[in-house]
């Protein structure tokens, strides 16, 4: 059995000095044990708080503190409801009801309605007064409706309700008098809670604090064993863990999607990966023996390793743009190969969405502008390495109209990027196929994995060639962003 501790103010360490707390717990605990002898008998917080000229809630803090110390006090919650003047009913308390005030100064003569309107808890009380037939109104008199009084005189019987009130006379007022002050807001029902205070099993007007820690410094001072230590408590649930936040990566996402959004763009269907190889390269102008065609470079697909068909229309004319050549391009004059065309893959690139919509577009009887956009997976045949993977996500936006400029290209992703508050410079590297040379933005990046510092290319943003949207029957001029 340890041996027996030297009692401590609530609160207080071994070697430190008594705080304040401490000192109100133990006038609670003094005054506990005086007023409280008999059993079963108690103290009220509030009424001990007065007692003691402290504030209620330091007092309930006192309290709580010893009930942390176990059996030391036992303290049941309670609530009273009481009767509390609110600051109109205060006003009315000390100047009288608005219905008395108005009759009180509206001369025996009477006055125009609209003038006494104007008096003292007129436009409040007339209503009130003309209820109680306090107050009668000649809407026929000279000069128009005129309000005189109805009787010799009122009494105030709302502010005497009021004054009992406030005298903690409550049950002297009708529960249909305080319902009805309660109405007109010149009365508050306040809840007021409180505890009932008794001893416990393990009372002491001087508490020793239970450890909660076990310190290193205990451990080496051996004074562990000297102290008491609160018992665990096995059942008491830890915090949650921190769960359900979304990836960094679909924050991103939804950003850039919002910005789109509120630029006016409509989302573009991406939902196949699998695209053949018409879609993803030979529509947009990008020759059959061009070195990023090569599995190298693409994820081919074995099984379906073809695409059934291509539209037959559309495909003779990308053949004899290649081929041959046409809608202002000379094409790059070599045999074009409709097995090759329809190779299935992993689409390196969502612009094959967009080729497809352009398509869509052009099929349409009348022409009209759109701005498109995408977010998706995309899927490249890379060295996996700290910089590289198979699969990332590409941000697309496409914008199709008459009369385009690249004016209007740079004035769209200077809005994107300010947006986005991103800055960068434009530099001209080369040209994606189907585009003249574009301008691309370019900013600094510090490898988080390796620490070396380069300029990437976020964003390539070409004018469409022709020879890529005409053939489609699309405008002679569009823009794109990827």
């Amino acid at each position: 059995m340890a041996p027996a501790v030297p009692p401590l103010p609530v609160g207080a360490r071994p070697g430190s000095g008594a705080a304040m707390s401490p000192s109100v717990a133990e006038l609670l605990l003094q005054r506990l044990e005086r007023e409280a002898a008999g059993p079963g008998r108690g103290l009220c917080s509030r009424e001990a708080a007065a007692a003691l000229g402290l504030d209620h809630q330091t007092l309930v803090g006192a309290v709580k503190s010893l009930q942390a110390l176990g059996e030391v006090i036992e303290a049941e919650p309670r609530a009273a409801t009481r009767w509390e003047l609110s600051p109109e009913g205060s006003e009315v308390l000390r100047d009288g009801s608005p219905e008395v005030r108005l009759f009180r100064s509206l001369p025996v003569e009477g006055l125009p309605q609209s003038d006494a309107m104007k008096l003292p808890g007129g436009s409040v009380g007339f209503s009130k007064a003309m209820a109680n037939k306090w107050l009668r109104l000649e809407k026929g008199a000279p000069g128009g409706p005129r309000v005189f009084r109805a009787v010799p005189e009122v009494q105030d019987t709302v502010q005497e309700a009021l004054r009992r009130l406030h005298r903690g006379e409550a049950e002297t007022v009708p529960e249909r008098e305080r319902n009805d002050l309660k109405r007109r807001k010149l009365l508050l029902e306040v809840t007021l809670k409180s505890y009932w205070i008794r001893k416990g099993s393990a009372f002491s007007t001087a508490v020793a604090r239970q450890e909660t820690e076990l310190t290193p410094e205990m451990l080496a001072t051996g004074s562990w064993r000297q102290l008491p230590f609160k018992p665990y408590n096995f059942a008491a649930l830890g915090l949650p863990p921190p769960a359900g936040h979304l990836h960094p990566l679909l924050k991103v996402r939804s950003e850039l999607r919002q910005i789109f959004l509120e630029m006016g763009f409509t989302e573009m269907p991406t939902q196949n990966f699998v695209e053949s190889s018409f879609w993803n390269f030979d529509a947009l102008f990008q020759p059959q023996q061009h070195p990023a065609r090569d599995q190298h470079d693409t994820f081919f697909l074995q099984d379906p390793a073809e695409a059934p068909e291509l539209p037959p229309g559309y495909a003779a004319k990308v053949k004899k743009v290649h081929s041959q050549g046409g809608y202002g391009s000379q094409g790059y004059k070599y045999e074009w190969k409709p097995e090759e065309a329809r190779r299935n893959l992993l689409r390196t690139h969502t612009t094959a969405a967009s080729a497809r919509m352009l398509y869509r577009l052009a099929q349409q009887e009348r022409f009209s502008p759109v701005k498109y956009f995408s977010i998706d997976r995309v899927f490249r045949n890379e060295s996996l390495d700290a910089t590289h993977l198979a699969e990332f996500h590409q941000v697309e936006g496409v914008v199709a109209d008459r009369g385009l400029t690249l004016g209007h290209l740079m004035g769209i992703l200077r809005q994107f990027f300010t947006k986005l508050g991103t800055g960068g410079h434009t530099d001209t590297p080369p040209p994606p196929p189907g585009a003249p040379p574009p301008p691309t933005l370019c900013c600094p990046q510090v490898s988080a994995s390796c620490g070396s510092s380069r300029r990437i290319t976020p964003i390539q943003s070409p004018v469409w060639r022709c020879s890529a949207t005409t053939r489609v029957g699309g405008p002679h001029h569009g823009g794109k962003g990827g």
